[in-house]
């Protein structure tokens, strides 16, 4: 009788452990999750990080944004993805989802944020290199970027002897420490400049933010005397350049180089007004 009991007994013992095992199994819990930056700008990549715990061992973890799936890395209970640089204005929606070696799914709640850069420092943008010496269709303007963030040029307009001549449209933006050229003379182009552009007359061309702050000038000559632009100059062959690109003075250079770095060397046009 004292063995039945003893079998009974441990067989009791192995049901009630099995049962146990049972129990705690479960879904993991996401404590915290955390976004850094929490304020980003353009050039912001943000890096997810979430927090779990539980009795069952994560085996996956996943961060869902704006329709796009990431796969997360870590072990333990730190877990982590990078949501890449967005466009400004962008608002990102973001959840993440952990399952765990027992099967169990457990999802975020929703987290959100907007990209969003500082005011344009319209200060930066610069009329960088000029060149009128080949046919209309080459003939460009170039504006630089000296800022970290993008320019949009919308709005942004430039005048060619005193007379409004290019003015910038949805879509057109400058990047970074870049160069945008507006190529193409009398029209000659979809996106270039309305008038004439002589590389032996006297001119001036100005750039204005869209609120029509001038923001630079290039200027070479002055008015004939009868008060007005193209005064008969030297012929340039090949392009006044700022060296080095959006600070340094306008110099003659051999080569054009429409939205690229300018040339390092160049020449002196006494012509020019500094």
């Amino acid at each position: 009788m004292k063995k039945i009991f003893f079998i009974a007994t441990a067989a009791i013992l192995a049901f009630t452990g099995c049962v146990k095992d049972e129990i705690y199994k479960g879904p993991s819990s996401i404590d915290k999750v955390v976004f850094t930056p929490e304020a980003p700008t353009s050039h912001d990549a943000v890096t997810v990080t979430a927090t779990v715990s539980g009795l069952q061992a994560v085996t996956s973890a996943t961060l869902k944004y704006n329709g796009t799936d990431a796969a997360m890395t870590g072990s333990g209970s730190n877990w982590s993805a990078v949501i890449p640089a967005q466009p400004d204005g962008t608002d990102v929606s973001f959840t993440v989802t952990v399952v765990n070696e027992a099967g169990f799914t457990t999802t975020s709640d929703n987290y959100t944020f907007k990209v969003g850069d500082p005011a344009t420092d319209w200060s930066k943008l610069k009329l960088n290199e000029v060149y009128g010496a080949g046919a209309d269709e080459e003939k460009f303007f170039e504006l630089y970027n000296g800022s970290d963030f993008p320019i949009k040029l919308t709005g942004v307009t430039i005048n060619k002897d005193e007379s409004l001549t290019w003015t910038g449209i949805d879509g057109e933006v400058v990047e970074p420490k870049g160069f945008f050229a507006i190529v193409g003379g009398k029209g000659t182009t979809p996106r270039g400049f309305s008038s004439g552009f002589s590389a032996k007359k006297s001119v001036l061309i100005e750039l204005f933010s869209p609120d029509g702050t001038k923001l630079d000038q290039f200027q070479r000559g002055d008015k004939d005397d009868s008060g007005a632009w193209g005064a008969s100059l030297s012929n340039n062959k090949g392009s006044w350049s700022r060296i080095p690109d959006g600070t340094g003075k306008w110099m003659i250079t051999a080569t054009f180089t429409p939205g690229a770095a300018n040339s390092t060397d160049g020449t002196d046009d006494p012509d020019v007004k500094q």
